[in-house]
């Protein structure tokens, strides 16, 4: 742990970004819910979340306190969102791991025919590691990259960072 500027102990920083990513999830899951089929996306760190998308800050405000709120009560499903860019990146390495192991056998004197021959089994292969990746990448997003618990967590400020060509709101958090 380290001292902030206030003397007040902080927890680690992959604490931090995993609270703050928690919160994140769960408040992209409340706008979607009031403005459904528009797009939002996110990005945390140790200091908060930046939200990208169109909505106003009075309602990114809202749906993050509510956020906080709700995952205090326990509603630990909140933190995890499947369209997270921990689901993609675990599909991008589980497929482009599965066809590479498939298309490992060949050699570099092999006709390109013998090695297309192999393509539909590199496709399978990709295609299985997809439909394993979903729930792969949610087990990761609740063990590894998200922690439901925001303990300490409060939020210390919404902003407005741009308006054009579209929206981005920071949230700063401490814990």
């Amino acid at each position: 742990m380290t001292l902030s500027p206030d003397r007040a102990p902080q927890p680690p920083a992959f604490s931090r970004i995993r609270r703050n990513h928690a919160l994140e999830h769960a408040t992209i899951h409340l706008l979607a819910a009031r403005f459904p089929r528009r797009p939002l996306v996110g990005r945390s760190d140790t200091l908060g979340f930046t939200l990208y998308g169109e909505v106003t800050t009075q309602a990114v405000e809202q749906a993050t306190l509510e956020a906080l709120d709700r995952l205090r009560r326990g509603e630990s499903g909140l933190a995890l969102h499947p369209n997270c860019g921990t689901n993609l990146l675990t599909a991008g390495i589980l497929a482009g791991g599965a066809a590479f192991l498939a298309l490992l056998a060949s050699r570099p004197d092999e006709r390109l025919r013998d090695r297309l021959l192999r393509l539909p089994t590199a496709i399978l292969a990709a295609t299985l590691a997809l439909i394993a990746a979903q729930p792969v990448g949610m087990i990761l997003q609740q063990r590894v990259t998200t922690y439901a618990d925001p303990g300490p967590l409060r939020v210390v400020a919404v902003q407005q960072l741009r308006r054009t060509p579209f929206c981005v709101h920071r949230i700063l958090t401490a814990h």
